[in-house]
């Protein structure tokens, strides 16, 4: 994934964390609009939390957001 959609998919789990409190949970959907627009970077993201690193369809937030922020 590029910088670019990292950084967008970390600010939306602070936003998560924020409005929901450090335990929530999201799954890779939550970075994406309902209407997808860009199909290969869903297939990407999917490729990364399903395939690269096994996540279970929800994960906490606070992972999510620090796996991306390390280049995970």
């Amino acid at each position: 994934m590029d910088k670019t959609f990292r950084a967008k998919a970390a600010a939306i789990c602070d936003d998560k964390i924020a409005k929901k409190g450090e335990g929530v949970g999201l799954s890779f959907y939550a970075f994406f609009a309902n209407r997808n627009d860009r199909p290969e970077l869903l297939f990407e993201v999917a490729e990364w939390w399903i395939k690269t690193h096994r996540l279970d369809h929800f994960e906490k937030a606070v992972k999510i957001r620090e796996m991306l922020r390390s280049g995970a």
